[in-house]
């Protein structure tokens, strides 16, 4: 699954969306028991009026992949009050966390005709880049006339996102530039800028971006991940491995770093 849009939407309620290429990592997350379950929907019951409970089970159902259980009550909910936008957006996420991604662009475009939030925006124009439509650029368009004191940084990384899918490397790396130079913390086009790099087999440059990234912010999972794949391309497996381990430090449920911290720690036994 992909990360950048599961995470993308900072500050919306819910909302996870955003990542990019291969470099999801999806966490494995308890499930809530049975009877903690049981007590939210008499919760629902007796408090018909009240959407916590109500996403606190959509929450439980999703923590353990019950996605059609997850998305049937936000179903129910949205049947009650069409014109929630929160409601659609955590109907995004659902279908986009389940690999249904016309469904969740459906939902999130409901979300922002009825909202039209930043946030819920940077989530949908994030997915069209993904998928290659050119909309994408339009929201970042969007975006830049209405604040782009606010939201440049956020429009660039999205023409940056939709040229990288697009395969114009070159053009996308500029973007995530000028994406930085608007926001030198915005994480997310350090690693996409560092990943653009890497596809153009410019490993060295992408990993002095992705240390760059990992000052700024010394927790950046994702950065140590990518950094490890690029100190492997060059052959320093030593610093591959530390790199791989630095990002299961900030995330021990990062799946593909475990894996590919065993496959290299196998390879160099």
């Amino acid at each position: 699954m992909s990360k950048t849009i599961l995470h993308i939407v900072r500050g919306a309620v819910f909302i996870f969306l955003i990542s990019c290429n291969d470099n999801s990592k999806d966490k494995v997350q308890p499930a809530l028991p049975q009877n903690s379950k049981e007590s939210l929907k008499i919760a629902i019951k007796n408090y018909p009026d009240s959407l916590l409970p109500v996403q606190n089970l959509i929450e439980a159902y999703r923590a353990e992949g019950s996605y059609d259980s997850a998305i049937a009550l936000t179903d129910g909910q949205i049947k009650k009050d069409t014109n929630n936008a929160y409601l659609w957006n955590m109907k995004a996420t659902l279908h986009f966390e389940n690999d249904d991604t016309a469904d969740a662009i459906d939902a999130l475009e409901h979300a922002v005709d009825i909202y039209p939030l930043p946030e819920y925006l940077v989530a949908l124009g994030t997915i069209y880049a993904e998928v290659k439509n050119k909309k994408s650029l339009i929201i970042a368009d969007g975006l830049l006339k209405a604040n782009k004191v606010k939201s440049g940084a956020d429009a660039m990384f999205l023409k940056g996102l939709y040229y990288s899918y697009t395969n114009d490397k070159p053009k996308a790396i500029n973007y995530f530039d000028s994406s930085l130079h608007l926001d030198f913390t915005y994480m997310f086009s350090y690693r996409e800028k560092a990943i653009a790099l890497y596809d153009l087999g410019k490993y060295q440059q992408a990993l002095d971006v992705l240390k760059r990234a990992v000052t700024v912010q010394n927790n950046f999972d994702e950065g140590y991940y990518w950094m490890g794949k690029c100190y492997e391309k060059l052959g320093s497996n030593n610093d591959a491995i530390q790199s791989f381990q630095m990002a299961l430090l900030y995330d021990n449920n990062f799946i593909e770093a475990k894996t590919q911290l065993d496959s290299l720690q196998n390879k160099t036994q």
